[in-house]
């Protein structure tokens, strides 16, 4: 039933970006972007979908999936994330005590150490980043995906943009569904919109799904399709595609234009 309430589904259709637009960003930034990464901007210079849901007459924004486009995918620092007068440095702040363990790798650093880029400003409720974790000259290898909270601390999503991108479409865009991997879990009231709207991987002991089973063009008919049949998984813990099933991935997406694509008009 609630399925019904879904109104308003928008996306923002963007042209891919100019191969120069890649090689620019890279020289700037001394930093080589993954493969995955230039192919989905080649694609589609970001990413923009959103949705609401009507209750009792009234519309109410509740989805939001961003994806900076390659301009503004900019380096975090200090001033963009803590700029209070007097503050402590980022610096100051990491807890050394909170390195990494056999069963956590090691956090994105503030300093030199690390490189880190904005790819979702997450409505203001953290940040998704791009993170290089061997400093710079960046290697395309060494990029990971993070989610950084409100508290600045970091929490490891995935090691590759694409596995990345399937999470942030099996999530729907919920609000703050990224806390569903921190330790501390999302809040009660967006619990109750997990609840209401049940994302594929709201359960994130259920993430592994069959690479097979992705659906490469974004319909967002079928984003909010209801489904009878329960997903048996095939293993415990977020989903980490091989290195291989991604390429073949973005191989065919790229013979396969997504709908939120703009055909090449040459």
């Amino acid at each position: 039933m609630a399925l019904e309430c879904v109104t308003d589904v928008t996306i923002i259709e963007k042209p891919p970006a100019e191969r120069h637009m890649i090689s620019s960003w890279e020289q700037k930034n001394n930093c080589t972007l993954p493969e995955d990464v230039k192919n989905f901007y080649l694609m589609t210079n970001g990413f923009h979908m959103t949705w609401s849901v009507k209750l009792d007459e009234h519309t109410i924004p509740l989805g939001s999936m961003v994806i900076n486009s390659i301009s503004k995918l900019t380096q975090l620092n200090q001033s963009s994330v803590y700029s209070l007068p007097n503050a402590p440095t980022l610096a100051d702040l990491e807890d050394d005590a909170l390195e990494a363990s056999e069963n956590q790798p090691e956090k994105p650093h503030f300093d030199s150490r690390s490189v880190i880029f904005e790819l979702d400003p997450c409505d203001g409720n953290g940040k998704v980043c791009l993170v290089y974790k061997r400093g710079k000259p960046a290697l395309a290898q060494d990029a990971e995906i993070w989610f950084l909270d409100r508290a600045l601390y970091w929490h490891f999503l995935t090691d590759t943009f694409t596995a990345y991108y399937r999470l942030l479409i099996t999530h729907l865009g919920l609000p703050q569904w990224q806390y569903a991997f921190t330790s501390y879990g999302i809040s009660p009231q967006a619990k109750q919109w997990f609840n209401m709207y049940k994302p594929i991987t709201y359960n994130t002991n259920l993430l592994a799904e069959e690479t097979n089973s992705f659906v490469n063009k974004l319909d967002p008919s079928k984003v909010f399709k209801s489904k009878n049949k329960t997903l048996s998984p095939k293993k415990k813990g977020p989903v980490q595609p091989a290195g291989g099933s991604d390429l073949l991935y973005l191989n065919r997406l790229k013979t396969k234009t997504p709908k939120y694509c703009l055909q090449d008009s040459s």
